[in-house]
């Protein structure tokens, strides 16, 4: 990989998501460049590759990443076409950054576990860009402190404006409450052993037919318990908020930033409108972290261990979504590889 030309990095996927990481790699990181985009909707590919000089468009991903110009690839397409993404990229030994889920069941989490040990080295990260956030990495350091003593309990809450069309209840623990997941495995240093979904009756607001909002309960290794308020149809903008309840103290984060306005008898702040805006230092911060490893020949951050685990969680919430009750996690014994 010659110096001056940088990483060259693969985005596939030029949705939402992936067009906001060919900004991201093209006018905020240093050290990569966009040499390829795949998307199976021809001419968005085209459009967004033609906006950047030396990047080529794709349909397959399999031939943007025989590029080569690629050094490196980013997943950003739906979750149902992860795992042949992942296959095809250990199988040409290139690091990768996929946006989570890593894949949608643990079944081909697995496989992707097992073609990633079979190669020998850590080669994918998984993109719970959470663990970039400033905020949370503050929470994340007080507790590693041990000046509060043990988390005993995590109060979670995650607000959307509103859910794209489609959008299900599964979707609201596979998708959405995902993050929570992972944000709780990180925070708290242990595994979730066991998922509980509560349903209060909908919002007016959510869709017929979905059961909006929800409240699911994990309980962990240790004995902590930790809440999840999801809310798909909030109707009022994105916030994400986290509270640690320990021996000796507690600390939240995620309360509105910015400038406080007092005009006209009242006075607020901005709520951003979704994740894009909310998360954008932490989604910069994660690219960046990934392209300096990358370019140390070193693979940092969340691992397909962590991707399979979360997607374990997944599904025992949905089993106790649909089925009522707790629902056991399942997950196989971690192995050394991930250690």
């Amino acid at each position: 990989m010659p110096a001056q030309r940088g990483l060259g990095v693969a985005v596939i996927g030029t949705g939402k998501m992936g067009a906001d990481h060919v900004r991201r790699l093209h006018d905020v990181i240093s050290g990569a460049r966009v040499a390829a985009v795949a998307d199976i909707e021809a001419e968005r590919a085209k459009s967004l590759a033609a906006t950047i000089d030396g990047c080529t468009a794709y349909t397959d991903p399999a031939a943007a990443m025989a590029s080569g110009e690629v050094d490196a690839v980013l997943i950003a397409s739906p979750g149902p076409a992860h795992e042949a993404a992942l296959i095809e990229a250990l199988g040409r030994d290139l690091p990768v950054l996929c946006e989570k889920p890593m894949t949608p069941d643990t079944a081909s989490c697995l496989r992707v576990l097992e073609a990633e040990r079979r190669l020998g080295r850590r080669r994918i990260q998984v993109g719970f860009m959470r663990r970039y956030d400033s905020e949370y990495v503050k929470l994340k350091g007080l507790l590693d402190g041990g000046e509060l003593g043990r988390a005993l309990m995590l109060h979670q809450r995650h607000r959307n404006l509103a859910m794209p069309p489609g959008f299900t209840d599964d979707m609201l623990i596979t998708s959405s409450v995902a993050h929570e997941v992972d944000a709780t495995r990180w925070l708290l240093g242990q595994e979730i052993v066991a998922v509980a979904v509560h349903r209060p009756a909908p919002s007016s607001l959510a869709p017929a037919g979905m059961n909006d909002p929800q409240f699911v309960l994990f309980e962990t290794a240790s004995g902590a318990l930790v809440d999840v308020e999801i809310f798909g149809h909030c109707g009022y903008g994105y916030q994400v908020q986290a509270e640690a309840v320990c021996e000796r103290g507690t600390v939240r984060i995620g309360d509105e930033q910015g400038p406080r306005v007092s005009v006209d008898g009242r006075w607020g702040g901005h709520v951003p409108p979704d994740y894009v805006e909310r998360f954008e230092d932490a989604y910069d911060r994660e690219v960046q972290a990934w392209v300096d490893a990358t370019r140390r020949g070193e693979v940092t951050g969340p691992s397909a261990w962590d991707g399979y685990a979360a997607a374990a969680v997944c599904e025992a919430g949905v089993v106790s979504q649909r089925e009522g009750g707790r629902a056991e996690v399942e997950l196989i014994e971690r192995p050394a590889f991930y250690g």
